[in-house]
């Protein structure tokens, strides 16, 4: 199995799986409506461990012992990966490597903001939106 980060750079093949789980997030959006989201987080680590690699089959076991927590809803999966600090990924799988995919930050309200649609910022730009005292922006 091989993993890859956003920038092309491979997970070493000696990492480990060493949680999967349910991650169930409950909050509220900037515009008041209360929203829950729900990931199946699996938690990507490498240790000095070179001599062990994890199997595909025993992929699918850590997958099915934590079905219980998941019960059996279609969700996305979620990856954690040591970097700089923990990192969130989503994850797709083509031409045989899992690619871990860059997440993004969105505002879920923006008809509540009062931001010009034309600053609000698009998904890999660094540019960021400009808000002003009082104008319902986050």
């Amino acid at each position: 199995m091989q993993f890859q980060l956003p920038n092309g750079q491979k997970i070493p093949a000696h990492f480990h799986i060493t949680e999967a789980g349910l991650t169930t997030k409950r909050f509220i959006d900037c515009g008041g409506t209360f929203r829950t989201t729900k990931n199946l987080t699996l938690q990507v680590w490498v240790a000095n461990d070179t001599d062990h690699r994890l199997s595909p089959e025993k992929l699918i076991r850590i997958l099915k012992m934590a079905e219980p927590l998941y019960q059996e809803d279609d969700l996305e999966i979620e990856v954690e990966y040591q970097d700089t600090t923990i990192c969130r990924y989503g994850l797709s799988f083509e031409k045989g490597i899992f690619r871990f995919e860059p997440k993004f930050t969105d505002c879920l309200a923006k008809d509540h903001c009062g931001i010009p649609e034309a600053q609000i910022p698009l998904k890999n730009t660094t540019t960021t939106a400009t808000c002003t005292p009082g104008g319902g922006c986050c």
